[in-house]
């Protein structure tokens, strides 16, 4: 059975920042690409940023240069620095790890419940 839990959201001003953290656990034998994802209301869910077992990134255009995703592959955690944050950042922010658990050959993807980050003066 595995875990994955965010951590972090809330309501900041435009122009702040904030800081996400994701943390996997349970029968982990091997947490392969991962990354976060954000649904606004209204929206389908968006990929946000990825980051390899080996740590190659990739973001979306609109949080390229602002955002900044990080692992710590000893802690199973990955994090989402967001930096100079715009309204139409507001979304439920979504943590995703593909995740090969003990005793299975092959891996799977694992959602957290979600952590909400609102954009408002």
């Amino acid at each position: 059975q595995v875990q994955v839990v965010e951590s972090g959201g809330g309501l900041v001003q435009p122009g702040g920042f904030l800081r996400l953290s994701c943390a996997a656990s349970g029968s982990i034998f091997r947490i392969y690409t991962r990354g976060w994802y954000r649904q606004a209301p209204g929206k389908q869910r968006e990929l946000v940023a990825t980051i390899t077992s080996g740590g190659s990134t990739n973001y979306a255009d609109s949080v390229e240069g602002r955002f900044t995703i990080s692992r710590d592959n000893a802690k199973n955690t990955v994090n989402l620095q967001m930096n100079t944050l715009k309204p139409e950042d507001t979304a439920v922010y979504y943590c995703n790890a593909r995740i090969q658990t003990a005793g299975l050959l092959f891996p799977a993807d694992y959602w957290g419940q979600g952590t909400q980050v609102t954009v408002s003066s």
